[in-house]
């Protein structure tokens, strides 16, 4: 029991909140506004550190990549494997969100307030052509702009190319490294104090939002949690085999499933990819995958291949694009979402425990108010244990197709001879 505590100590103390708050909230109707002032604090913080926090923790991240040269050709594999599923990911979730859409049903004209706040953001961007967003999508005219939440996107960009020039430069840039290493620490330290806050900054502002919007919003989360188990049984059985396939054929199967279990466990109880790390690393060499490619597929894995998180985003998108009324079938709406979500499960996905960076990226997308936070950062709780389940055991199938693009197609065939002469049982121990 206590394990379990340790393990879901923030996840429960969240979730508690923001029950209390609903509860509150049915219970005041309009009258709990009252507490939103409390509320608004705990995002205005937020808010305040999610600039610094992104370019440092992204520019640092790439610019100590060390070992980019040794392994060139072991991280190009990866970075491939991990786009790839990262984005059949948010197509499968697409897919799942618009077929079973969550928000159906809803009376949105109970958030016409919300929807008041994002008509002149929603309005401007239907007015710009598709080369148009591209270039202010991914760029400013302007540095100091850079320092803004509603340019996250361009941020990222500015910090990519900083973290790679840093790294390229070699020893003369060290210095620079290691500043960028020394300041994310200490904005990821200032998160964490921010978060001791989020039980009652949620809690107050969700009692406020139910308060306001009545129960009817509570449906579409239980849509939003069984759809996205649909999701997640589907992806887990049918597309880790066959990744599996991919890697190594029937064998490939047979040595992923009967080296699963014990990742998967390890995910649902800890609900932490870097908690997984070492399991993860035993059972993918018992599948048969080099030391040194699972020693870099593994631990890289967990910090910026989520799969699980990638599902979440399309869910947290397509959710408050329902809820405001919002076109998803354009095109353009489309492959935004596709592209959106792929960077929350993938590059904020580099920032270790960043508290809802990946929501305030959403909304500093889409011009979503910083009233929709809370709304949004219901769904990371109550999809956290099975979201763990994708992005960590992910990472195990994924270094199987890594070893397969980087020893050729008998990689497998060669690695598991030595261990038929041991007679090793892949799931002692």
């Amino acid at each position: 029991m206590k394990a379990f505590w340790n393990s879901y100590k923030s996840s429960l103390i969240l979730l508690a909140s923001i029950l209390t708050g609903g509860i509150l909230g049915m219970i005041l109707g309009p009258k709990a506004v009252v507490v939103e002032p409390l509320g608004t604090l705990f995002i205005n913080l937020m808010f305040m550190i999610i600039v610094p926090l992104v370019f440092f923790s992204v520019s640092s991240a790439i610019a100590n990549m060390s070992g980019m040269k040794r392994l060139g050709k072991i991280m190009g594999n990866t970075f491939l494997v991990f786009t790839l599923t990262a984005l059949t990911a948010a197509v499968i979730g697409l897919l799942g969100a618009v077929i079973a859409n969550p928000t159906k049903g809803l009376n949105a004209s109970a958030f016409s307030t919300l929807m008041a706040k994002t008509a002149e953001a929603t309005t401007k961007a239907e007015n710009v052509t598709l080369l148009g967003q591209l270039v202010k999508t991914f760029t400013v005219s302007d540095f100091s702009m850079l320092f803004s939440k509603s340019n996250m996107l361009q941020l990222i960009v500015f910090s990519i190319l900083l973290g790679v020039s840093t790294a390229l430069v070699g020893e003369k840039g060290k210095p620079v490294a290691k500043f960028l290493s020394s300041a994310s620490s200490v904005m990821m330290k200032i998160v964490e104090i921010i978060m001791y806050y989020a039980p009652i900054g949620l809690g107050c502002y969700f009692a406020s939002v139910i308060g306001q919007l009545g129960t009817q919003i509570l449906q579409g989360y239980a849509k939003v949690f069984v759809l996205y188990l649909v999701l997640t049984v589907i992806y887990y059985f049918g597309f880790f085999t066959l990744y599996a396939f991919i890697a190594g054929g029937k064998q490939g199967i047979k040595n992923f499933w009967r080296n699963s279990v014990a990742p998967s466990v390890t995910a649902l109880a800890t609900c932490s990819s870097a908690a997984c790390i070492p399991v993860n690393l035993e059972y993918s060499k018992r599948m048969g995958v080099p030391d040194d490619i699972a020693e870099t597929v593994i631990p890289l894995g967990a910090n910026t291949h989520k799969d699980g998180s990638v599902f979440g985003g399309v869910m947290k998108i397509t959710f408050i694009f329902g809820l405001f009324g919002r076109n998803m079938a354009d095109p353009k709406a489309l492959l935004g979402i596709l592209v959106v979500s792929f960077l929350v499960g993938a590059v904020m996905g580099a920032i270790p425990n960043g508290g809802m960076i990946g929501e305030m990226l959403i909304l500093s997308v889409y011009g979503f108010p910083p009233e929709v936070l809370p709304i949004i950062a219901v769904i990371s709780t109550i999809i956290d244990a099975p979201a763990t389940l994708l992005n960590s055991t992910g990472n195990t199938v994924c270094s199987m197709m890594v070893a397969r693009l980087v020893e050729g197609k008998d990689w497998l065939k060669h690695a598991i001879e030595p261990e038929k002469k041991k007679d090793l049982n892949p799931i002692r121990g």
